[in-house]
């Protein structure tokens, strides 16, 4: 097992260790934690493009000092789009569930808010690494070999160029560049993001979708905008968890941890099965409720006192069969910051699919994104298909509180996984005194649906025999895929942090 990280004057959390060191340079040339997180956030589309890219969503907690602030960076369905009207399942990849990019926007807004070095600062790592090659880092280089499987139709010729280039075979050491990318990057830097949305690059994603029949149009891209909204909270044992609102899923972990904040058991398996049952409800609710923002207002009755009490009286000591209507599927990558001047970040960015749709705008290395599978096709679902509207979220950084004083950044990838990642590591960090390395490298369990709970490898046996009992059916998976990756900073009482990064993923956590 790892062990967690110490440091006095600032932490970078990341998957990719070349990422967690981009955003400790920062952090030395004097920058604060949201330039070390953005610095981390660019270069992760480099190297680690199975999981996120310049066609992600972002969404950021900073507490700056003073207060929490929260970002939606996540973008909205093209107007055009054929989804809304399409009665066929919708595809997967192709460049019908393309949405609008949101990270550039969402990066150049943090940064006029909070930065503190030259923006265009913040890029040198990551165009360094697109423009001179990179070393593939082991997890990254095996869901790149599975991508390649994804992406083999001729129809994806796009990202085969980009991402499987003649000689280059992915495998861990295999140096990747992309100096296409590496310009992109740099034009995005010039223009605090402004060419991506309203330039030359917005006009070569225009003329890729209208060449290839896409709905996507620089009338949407110019369109786009971020949205500063309030984190919601819940009390939870002596400290405040703390979330997005919609459509952001964040809500769901929120509600399950508030029901369990009312409820006391003491035995392990009471524990574990009370916190599934928790976690089905609230997801069960959520799915009904969360979609575009501007159709959720009275979602904060989910976290009500009251509601969650009236919810924590129906759970009984069988497992009850929810069954979710959306997809366990997901590709992410979650960061987090913090230095002594008491900026501390949690961000998170994805394609949502690993590399998403599959496409890629030519000559660029942009890959978009797939997010539009999150959409619902019921009529009337704060959820619905429609152009110019945002999708249920599966990202959602997290924030903990305790004693009134931040105590830290804290978050899960793995789409769905995610709040039940967040319940999890809260249950760790907060109930059992876990430090942020032992917590994120605890075995985790996940529910898919119904009464299934899958766990992995390494799940305590007795505890499992518990479930079965109490009617959950247990699988044991064959491997950690599928459970989320972590990272995790916490700020001692002493002074300094403390950070762990997930074991699952091939990243660190970077102090000085």
């Amino acid at each position: 097992m790892r062990s967690s990280i110490h440091a006095e004057r600032g932490i970078v959390a990341t998957s990719q260790p070349l990422a967690a060191q981009a955003g400790l340079s920062m952090l030395r040339a004097g920058g604060n934690a949201v330039d070390a997180a953005l610095a981390s956030a660019i270069t992760l589309t480099v190297v680690e493009p199975t999981s996120n890219g310049l066609g992600s969503d972002a969404f950021a907690l900073v507490f700056d000092g003073k207060r929490l602030w929260g970002l939606n960076g996540s973008g909205a369905l093209p107007e055009a789009s054929p989804l809304p009207g399409m009665k066929s399942p919708w595809p997967e990849s192709g460049w019908c569930p393309v949405m609008v990019p949101g990270a550039p926007r969402a990066w150049a807004d943090l940064h006029e808010r909070f930065g503190r070095l030259p923006f265009r600062q913040l890029f040198e790592p990551a165009v360094g690494y697109a423009r001179d090659g990179f070393p593939l880092s082991p997890v990254v280089a095996r869901f790149w070999h599975k991508a390649a499987g994804r992406f083999k139709d001729p129809a994806f010729s796009d990202w085969q160029k980009t991402f499987l280039p003649a000689g280059f075979v992915p495998r861990p050491g295999a140096v990747w560049r992309c100096p296409e990318l590496a310009s992109t990057l740099e034009r995005i830097a010039e223009s605090r993001g402004e060419d991506f949305y309203t330039g030359s690059i917005a006009e070569r994603i225009d003329h890729a979708a209208k060449t290839a029949g896409g709905a996507l149009r620089a009338s949407d891209l110019a369109a786009h905008r971020s949205l500063w909204v309030d984190p919601l909270s819940v009390p939870y044992h002596g400290c405040e968890i703390c979330e997005l609102p919609p459509n952001s899923q964040g809500i769901v972990a929120l509600e399950a941890l508030g029901i369990l904040s009312t409820r006391s058991p003491q035995d392990p398996g009471q524990v574990l099965h009370e916190s599934i049952e928790a976690l089905k409800c609230a997801f069960a609710e959520a799915l009904g409720q969360v979609g575009d923002p501007r159709d959720c207002p009275s979602v904060t009755g989910l976290i009500d006192p009251a509601h969650l009490r009236e919810q924590a009286a129906g759970i009984q000591g069988r497992a009850r069969p929810f069954v979710p209507d959306a997809p366990y599927l997901g590709g992410t990558v979650l960061l987090a910051a913090a230095d002594r001047s008491g900026f501390m970040v949690s961000f998170i960015q994805s394609n949502y699919m690993g590399f998403g749709s599959g496409v890629v705008v030519p000559g660029t290395g942009i890959a978009l994104s797939n997010r539009a599978l999150c959409f619902s096709r019921k009529d009337g679902h704060p959820n619905r298909v429609g152009g110019g509207r945002r999708s249920y979220h599966t990202l959602m950084p997290g924030f903990l509180m305790r004693d009134g004083q931040p105590w830290g950044p804290f978050g899960v990838m793995g789409g769905f996984m995610q709040p039940q990642g967040h319940l999890q590591l809260v249950q760790w960090l907060v109930d059992w005194g876990d430090l942020p390395q032992a917590a994120v490298d605890r075995p985790r369990w996940r529910w898919d649906g119904g009464v299934r709970v899958a766990v992995e490898p390494d799940f305590p046996e007795a505890t499992l025999h518990e479930l079965v009992r109490r009617g959950h059916d247990v699988v044991r998976a064959e491997s950690t895929d599928g459970f989320g990756r972590a990272q995790v900073i916490l700020r001692k009482a002493e002074g300094g942090f403390v950070a762990g990064s997930d074991s699952r993923a091939d990243g660190q956590a970077a102090g000085w």
